[in-house]
């Protein structure tokens, strides 16, 4: 994983790679891990669809200058990433 300035390139199960961008990240005390919620860069640019939102838990290098991205493994991680999804959306729609 490649952080740019809001970006990252993911590397799917075949090998390819896509440019994504991160909507945003937060750290969860309770699973002791870091989260990264992204989509296709371009996608945003298609009102007509819903843009398919992607997460996964992260470790950050020691540089901080890329990391790992994991799959989310539990129910109980989705519903705290679904939390955490409602409400950034809920505070955009008020911005």
């Amino acid at each position: 994983m490649n952080h740019g300035e809001n970006n990252i390139t993911v590397v799917d199960e075949e090998g390819n790679e896509q440019l994504c961008e991160v909507l945003f990240t937060f750290d969860s005390e309770e699973f002791g891990k870091s989260y990264v919620l992204y989509y296709p860069v371009g996608a945003d640019e298609n009102d007509d669809e819903d843009i398919e939102i992607h997460a996964s838990a992260f470790s950050p290098s020691e540089d901080n200058q890329d990391g790992e991205l994991m799959p989310i493994e539990s129910d109980e991680e989705w519903d705290l990433i679904e939390e955490m999804l409602n409400t950034f959306l809920e505070e955009e729609e008020e911005n």
